[in-house]
Order: C-alpha cells, then sequence, then structure tokens
C-alpha cells in the first residue's frame, strides 16, 4: 500500500536516509525542517498525507505543539514522534497533544518502518479513505452495547445514537479493544499488549493518559462507560 508521509525533522541526514528506506517501500515523503513549516504544509491541504513522523525538539515550534496543531486540522491523522526514552515526560505529553506512537531516537530505520506499517493495519488508512458516505451509512457495526455503537472499519463511535468526534486510532483502539468484552477488567499491561503491541517499551502511564483523553472525549456526548477497577486497570460498562 502506498503511503505519503510528512516526516517533521531538522536534522537533514536522517531526513535523507528515511527517504531511501521509504522509497523502498514505495512511499513518498515531503519533509518539513522547523515546526511552523510543518504545520503550513500540512494545513495546505491534510488530505495528501497519510502519516506524520514527528521529532519533538524543532527549531520555531517544538513537536508537543506541531502536534496539537496538525489535529486540531485533521483529528485523525496517525502520528508517530521521535524521541528519547529517556524523556518519559515528553512521551506522555506527546500522546496528550494526539501522538499514537512514538519511536526512540536514535532509532532503527526498519523499526520506524514496522512501527507505520502496524499503526497501518490497525487504522487501514486506504480503506478509510476510500469508503464512500453512502457505504458507510449501509455497514453494520462490530460492536452493539446497551447504549454504544463501534464500526471498526468506519472507526466510528456512537453513544446513544450521538458520534463520539476527534477520537485518535489508539483511543479508539481501547476503547474497541474493551468494548468486545464488557465488564471484563483489563490490566494496564494487557492494554498495552493489545493496542500497542507486543513489542511496545512503553510505561503504564501511557494507557493513563490515553483513557483520560478518551474519557474526555466520550463525556461530551453524556457517556461515562469506562470505569477505573483501583489496583488492576480498567472496563468498559454502559449497562
Amino acid at each position: 500500500m502506498k503511503l505519503k508521509i510528512l516526516m517533521v525533522e531538522d536534522d537533514q541526514s536522517v531526513a535523507e536516509m528515511m527517504g531511501m528506506f521509504f522509497e523502498k517501500e514505495g512511499w513518498t515523503m515531503d519533509v518539513a525542517t522547523d515546526g511552523e513549516q510543518a504545520v503550513k504544509m500540512f494545513a495546505k491541504n491534510p488530505d495528501q498525507y497519510d502519516l506524520i513522523t514527528l521529532d519533538l525538539n524543532l527549531p520555531k515550534k517544538d513537536g508537543i505543539q506541531v502536534a496539537k496543531d496538525v489535529c486540531a486540522i485533521s483529528p485523525q491523522i496517525p502520528i508517530i514522534m521521535l524521541t528519547a526514552r529517556s524523556s518519559e515526560e515528553e512521551q506522555i505529553q506527546g500522546f496528550n497533544a494526539g501522538a499514537d506512537d512514538y519511536v526512540s531516537k536514535p532509532f532503527s530505520p526498519l523499526a520506524l518502518i514496522a512501527r507505520i506499517k502496524a499503526l497501518q493495519r490497525r487504522i487501514r488508512i486506504d480503506d478509510h479513505k476510500e469508503q464512500s458516505k453512502e457505504t458507510k451509512e449501509a455497514e453494520k457495526f462490530d460492536v452493539e452495547t446497551a447504549h454504544t455503537q463501534i464500526s471498526k472499519s468506519r472507526r466510528e463511535v456512537l453513544y446513544d445514537g450521538k458520534y463520539v468526534q476527534n477520537i485518535t486510532p489508539k483511543e479508539f483502539d481501547l476503547l474497541y479493544t474493551m468494548a468486545q468484552k464488557p465488564k471484563q477488567v483489563f490490566s494496564r499491561e494487557q492494554l498495552l499488549e493489545a493496542v500497542w503491541g507486543y513489542d511496545y517499551y512503553g510505561e503504564d502511564r501511557t494507557v493513563d493518559a490515553h483513557i483520560k483523553k478518551l474519557r474526555q472525549k466520550l463525556e461530551t456526548v453524556g457517556a461515562d462507560v469506562i470505569q477505573t477497577v483501583w489496583g488492576v486497570g480498567y472496563k468498559f460498562d454502559d449497562s
């Protein structure tokens, strides 16, 4: 599947190296070398990009603010942040700003490509773009509970008939994972495994940060469906 990537990276050697690896995958990319340029490039034509790789330490505007700005333009755009593994606080800030995953710097080009492919599989980028409005309306929901309806292919969540807006890919995957098994308690480790994958090296706080943002978005339609089970983890219950 062909992708067009916006790589936000001020290190020219890194950008050139990844350009060669992306070309081998049949992908194309544009490069922004500072935060302000990245937002301007994305805002000009958001639909042309399938994914953003975003360095945190950028001139003019840092990666956290860039993530917030691009998500304000297109909340569904997948973002992979590039950051130092030791900077846990930056990782949490990045997730809160809208990032879906991160890769530690210095990183292996093959590791970044693997992350992109994994994220691509989860959100079905191409299918999401090609579906017509009529097809969306005709499709069935994958999960239907007392008040909640979820379509995985359309990445849609409804609560009592109201659409939950601006859910990021990782937030959707968390909700979908739990909603498939209502009232079952999931530990943070289980959610990391299910949503981020077996090779993810994140912390439990990553799950907590995403759950917090997901709850805020669900609350906009009156949905209080994610419960904390103290000392264990979380569960979905809308009964």
